[in-house]
């Protein structure tokens, strides 16, 4: 049944899912898959959530996909490396649950649907440890042909960032960076180039942006394609607002949407997956730091419905851990019409030798290569926000720094829209940006002695494996550390933005909703960012927000469906004080 022809005629069903992210759209395909009379509501009038302008990255250990790459991952080794990341910090029973269906869920996935990814050979995990991985873990997902949603279900799938676009709207790859940006370097460069930028021209013809889905987009067209394929009614621009409880159970809930306030009943229970706090102000201004509660890189949208209803009704706020959200940190500008451009500064520069970051006082204050989220933190705990990013001209032409690309070639403009800051000397510098003269000139002294030495004895740099994944090979002896030479120089602030929420519903291995006292209610599930961080504010490799929330939306359908057993099982996450179960098909 088409949810766009005859989005009035639903008013009871099995399953209810409220919002259309990866986590959503995996519980409620699953659901389907299961035989449930399913249907998903999403806020807004397109499908995808966060996850459409991500990197799609999903990290799920011990998948059939890494033994088909030729780098085979083991639970175990996932295991040991999660127990030295997020150590005594709890959770112990949502990661057995997790690390359990991961390999599960993803075959279902790959065998039953459009949903496919590839294992990368080398991604890196964000932190070093026992059991840590270089490939294998991070799956990502293939591209997709947006000509096959039909042009009605292609508009539906929320675009990615505008920044991260070329020529108005064409998706391009990592790996397919160079090829665009220097076409004439060889023959191989050129027929990519022309290749990719044809395509797009061609999609144009007929298309408001590029049908060629890369990244995020890719994962959420798949999920929509199969969504299709299973039938599964999909009602856009209906929110939750109420949840509907009998005798303490959640047996619908109340919807908002084009044809007004309507009660949807659902037998096997309702799935929130929201999008997370992300928007919600009243959360923001209780739980996250100053300085990190104006912007947010969700989707307006995402208002933190999910754990409005949910705790109206007895539902446990779980705080995040660590942290109350993932980071990352962002440069930003005005544009001419007013509206603010973002960039997440996540590979391309950090880790490049001939960086680094300072503090109001002009000093290094956190290793500039580790992961985002890890910086954002440095940032946060350092009470660097914003943080200035500084190199000299040589950086930017090799590298670019932000949405300043490699060859300096709209550093111009960047510098009249107020993005980047440059003087012709370091004291110079200082002033511009308001911090300490000599302060800075020491930093970059000391710096500058690290790169002849190749060893960062104030932070580390480019010791761990990430670090020189992510740094220029080229360059020794440490790919992460290079010197900062003659002006002009140039400096950018960035602050920390929220990816994701770690701050979020408490739930259980089931993805069941648990109360105020720790047990379940009743009928409410939630998935994806509206549960509560797996991770407890760490934030351990590529795609450790997605990975969780497709393994659980997996999850959710599967005990709604009535297909997950819990069996006690002693031996899973020795150690711990806490109760574990392992599931059962």
């Amino acid at each position: 049944m088409s949810s766009d022809t005859e989005p009035g005629t639903i008013e009871e069903v099995d399953l209810l899912v409220c919002g259309a992210g990866a986590g959503g759209m995996t519980a409620a395909l699953v659901a389907a898959l299961e035989g449930l009379n399913v249907v998903l509501c999403e806020k807004t009038g397109q499908v995808g959530g966060t996850t459409s302008t991500s990197g799609g990255t999903t990290w799920v250990p011990g998948t059939h996909l890494s033994e088909l790459a030729g780098v085979p991952d083991k639970v175990e080794d996932a295991r040991a490396f999660l127990e030295s990341v997020v150590a005594n910090r709890g959770g112990i029973r949502l990661r057995e649950a997790f690390l359990d269906s991961g390999r599960p869920a993803i075959e279902e996935l790959d065998r039953r649907t459009d949903v496919k990814f590839v294992a990368a050979t080398a991604h890196p995990d964000y932190l070093d440890g026992p059991g840590s991985a270089y490939g294998g873990r991070a799956l990502a997902p293939v591209m997709f042909d947006g000509r096959l949603l039909g042009r009605d279900d292609f508009a539906r799938v929320r675009p990615p960032r505008p920044e991260f676009v070329g020529l108005g709207g064409m998706m391009v790859g990592r790996n397919e960076l160079d090829a665009l940006l220097s076409p004439l370097r060889s023959i191989g460069n050129f027929r990519s180039a022309v290749t990719i930028v044809g395509r797009y021209l061609l999609d144009r013809l007929g298309y408001r942006r590029g049908t060629r889905l890369l990244m995020g987009n890719a994962l959420v067209a798949r999920l929509l394609h199969s969504l299709r394929k299973a039938k599964v009614p999909i009602l856009f621009e209906t929110g939750v607002t109420e949840l509907i409880v009998a005798d303490g159970r959640v047996v619908g809930a109340v919807m908002e949407g084009p044809s007004g306030t309507r009660r949807i009943r659902a037998s096997k229970g309702v799935v929130l997956a929201t999008g997370g706090v992300c928007w919600n102000r009243t959360i923001r201004e209780r739980l996250f730091p100053k300085g990190t509660r104006d912007y947010s890189l969700g989707p307006v949208s995402n208002t933190g419905d999910g754990a409005d209803v949910a705790t109206a009704v007895g539902a446990g706020f779980d705080d995040g851990g660590d942290s109350p959200a993932l980071w990352m940190p962002c440069s930003s500008y005005r544009r001419a019409d007013g509206s603010l451009a973002v960039w997440p500064h996540i590979i391309l520069d950090r880790a490049k030798p001939g960086l680094l970051a300072v503090d109001a006082s002009g000093r290094r204050f956190v290793n500039e290569s580790d992961s985002y989220h890890d910086f954002a933190m440095g940032q946060i705990r350092n009470n660097a926000i914003p943080a200035h990013l500084i190199c000299d001209s040589s950086f930017i032409r090799r590298y670019g720094m932000g949405m300043i690309l490699p060859g300096a070639r709209n550093l111009r403009a960047m510098i009249k829209a107020g993005y980047v800051t440059e003087a012709k000397t370091l004291r110079e510098l200082a002033e511009k940006i308001g911090c300490e003269a000599p302060a800075l000139a020491a930093t970059v002294e000391a710096y500058n002695h690290s790169a002849a030495t190749g060893v960062d004895e104030a932070f580390g740099r480019g010791r761990s494996v990430v670090n020189r994944f992510n740094g220029d090979p080229a360059i020794g002896p440490n790919p992460c550390i290079g010197p900062i030479g003659n002006g002009p120089y140039y400096a950018m602030a960035v602050r920390p933005s929220d990816l994701a929420s770690s701050a979020g519903l408490s739930g259980d291995e089931f993805g069941r909703v648990l109360d105020r006292e720790g047990e379940p209610i009743a009928g409410l599930y939630a998935c994806g960012n509206d549960l509560a961080s797996i991770f407890r504010g760490t934030y351990p490799g590529p795609g450790t927000t997605i990975g969780p929330a497709i393994v659980f939306g997996w999850r959710v359908a599967k005990h709604a469906a009535g297909k997950l057993k819990d069996t006690p099982d002693n031996s899973a996450g020795a150690g711990t004080d806490e109760r574990n179960y392992r599931a059962t098909l």
